[in-house]
């Protein structure tokens, strides 16, 4: 079953040739200001090797200024067409330089989180790494399960880490949107990684929390297999997340990995 699509909402498609066969990738991404906020905090990249969310914080538009600075510093990374974790950390020190040096950046916590995948082609055998700061999050659906990669740097996560409170409780509490750890100005810029295995048939959704606190991973999961077409996938998790409220900024990234001989 195949939904509609949001204009401008469109599947793209790369081929990555590997040392035993070649790697079909296909994703689609979207932003959407939401119902309740005003301007759009958050900023997104999706072309093959790095498919990237931020959302951003910080009053008046500094949230906005930290993401896109963010994401433009990182744009020139991709653009090599070689990520690493050396090339991503020495592109959000620069981002920080940025948001830090411009002249509407307000001192009232301006940041943003980061999070999303690369594709790592260096070594003898292709493989993804997740990086993330802050409580933006990656996904990763396989063999019919889903599962949150990505750690939250957020003072819940925190509490649920350390057994003082339940996911349940964790919903509806008042630090809910309290992160630890962002790009910014007085914060580190060392993302967490995980490696991942190239797999035939996984799907990655990388988020911002504007659409997780409108669905739940089940829901993630129910579009993703409602709709084989990455942007109708997008879209349909889009306009539940506006049905639902749409109370923050929403982005969302789905990434298809397709079958090859190198992925298996």
């Amino acid at each position: 079953m195949e939904g509609h699509r949001v204009p401008g909402v469109s599947t793209q498609s790369h081929s990555v040739t590997v040392h035993n066969g070649t790697l079909e990738l296909r994703w689609a991404a979207a932003t959407h200001t939401g119902r309740r906020r005003d301007v759009n905090q958050d900023a997104v990249f999706a072309e093959f090797p790095l498919f990237v969310v931020a959302d951003g914080m910080g009053g008046h538009i500094g949230g906005e200024i930290a993401s896109t600075s963010t994401i433009e510093r990182l744009r020139d990374v991709a653009g090599t067409g070689q990520v690493t974790a050396k090339s991503i950390e020495k592109a959000l020190t620069r981002a920080v330089k940025d948001i830090a040096s411009h002249p509407e950046t307000t001192d009232d916590g301006t940041g943003t989180t980061l999070t999303g995948v690369y594709l790592d082609t260096s070594g003898e055998a292709p493989h993804w790494v997740t990086l993330n700061i802050g409580d933006s999050r990656v996904y990763l659906a396989r063999d019919g399960s889903i599962v949150q990669v990505t750690t939250d740097h957020s003072v819940v996560q925190e509490l649920i880490a350390a057994g003082r409170l339940s996911p349940e409780e964790a919903e509806n509490h008042p630090y809910g949107n309290v992160i630890t750890r962002a790009v910014g100005p007085t914060e580190s810029v060392t993302p967490d990684y995980v490696r991942l295995d190239v797999v035939a048939g996984d799907r990655f959704v990388i988020c911002s929390d504007g659409l997780t606190k409108e669905l739940t991973d089940y829901g993630i999961r129910h579009f993703l297999e409602e709709n084989d077409d990455p942007a109708a996938a997008v879209s349909a998790m889009l306009e539940a997340a506006l049905e639902n409220g749409g109370r923050d900024n929403i982005t969302i990234v789905v990434l298809d990995v397709g079958s090859s001989p190198a992925a298996s």
